[in-house]
């Protein structure tokens, strides 16, 4: 649990810090469990209806997880590079390379 005593600074992805934001993203992503979510990537699944309950289980907390991981991202990106991955599903696809975050700057 976040300590409420201490406000979060979020570091805003700029085109001279890179290295030291995809850093921070990282700590905060595994701070909230969800790095490795976010690592492995999340994919909708289409055909559902021969999933078990259990594997439905795992496959709601790893879209859940990714969600969380998007919006922690989502948080982390200035309002031009925001726009730039206003439109992705995935937190995966969100980062998927330094050039496709970076290209307004």
């Amino acid at each position: 649990m976040v300590n409420s005593n201490f406000p979060l600074q979020y570091l805003r992805l700029t085109n001279d810090n890179y290295q030291t934001w995809c850093i921070q993203v990282k700590a905060w992503l595994g701070s909230q469990d969800v790095w490795e979510t976010f690592e492995k990537g999340f994919e909708e699944l289409i055909d559902k209806a021969t999933l078990t309950s259990a594997q439905m289980e795992v496959v709601q907390k790893a879209r859940r997880n990714d969600q969380l991981a998007l919006t922690i991202i989502h948080q982390y990106l200035d309002d031009t590079t925001f726009e730039i991955v206003v439109n992705v599903t995935t937190a995966k696809q969100a980062c998927k390379t330094p050039s496709k975050l970076q290209k307004n700057y």
